[in-house]
Formats: C-alpha cells, sequence, structure tokens
C-alpha cells in the first residue's frame, strides 16, 4: 500500500456538537475542501467527526484507540484546554521512552492525548 493521504474519521450520535469541540475548544484548523466536520491537523493528515447510524452515546471503551496530538509545550496547550473546561483524566504523565502525556476527554468520552516528547 502506498497511502497519499491518511484521514481518522471519529463517528458520533451528536456530530454537531462534536465538532464544534474540536473546533472552537482543541482549535483544530479546518480542511474545508473535505467538509464541515474534517481538519487537516497537519499537511496530509486528516480528522474527521461524523454521524453514523450505529453509532450510539459515549465511548464504550474509550483507550482502545487514542486520538494523539504532539505539541511543542504540553503544559501551556493543557492549561489552555482545562480553561475552556475540558477535563484531563491524566496529566502530565511520565513515560520510560521519554514522552510526557497529558489525557482528555472530549464530548462523547473519547481519549486524546497531548504529547510533548522530552528526553532526559
Amino acid at each position: 500500500m502506498k497511502p497519499t493521504s491518511f484521514i481518522v474519521n471519529v463517528t458520533s450520535e451528536s456530530p454537531d456538537k462534536l465538532i464544534a469541540f474540536y473546533r472552537d475548544v482543541v482549535e483544530l484548523p479546518p480542511n474545508p475542501n473535505i467538509g464541515e466536520g474534517a481538519f487537516e491537523v497537519v499537511p496530509g493528515v486528516s480528522f474527521i467527526v461524523d454521524g453514523h447510524s450505529d453509532t450510539k452515546g459515549k465511548a464504550k471503551e474509550p483507550q482502545r484507540v487514542l486520538v494523539d496530538f504532539f505539541v511543542d509545550d504540553l503544559a501551556a496547550e493543557q492549561a489552555r484546554l482545562k480553561s475552556k473546561g475540558v477535563k484531563f483524566v491524566r496529566e502530565e504523565g511520565r513515560e520510560q521512552w521519554g514522552g510526557v502525556i497529558s489525557t482528555f476527554l472530549d464530548p462523547d468520552g473519547n481519549y486524546c492525548q497531548l504529547i510533548q516528547y522530552k528526553p532526559e
């Protein structure tokens, strides 16, 4: 396989609420070429929020798929999100490989992670 781009598609029973969260709270840049619920996280990688008839309620296993956002300043990004009411279930946990991870919940209960690589 030789993909030309990569898309992560998260479905929701309430896609409008989830789109607003990623647009207005997380502040992901929109990707209008794909649609209203599309965000271009990095060049060639899009994140899409959409509805699906079989998606009901909150995530039952939120750790099954982790949405990871690598950032340069985890503490600042975490503080910004907390100031907007985002709930964190893990704050600045250090991993043995040198990363620092904070995990927050989106409105559907999916786990999203801020990751900063800080080798020491």
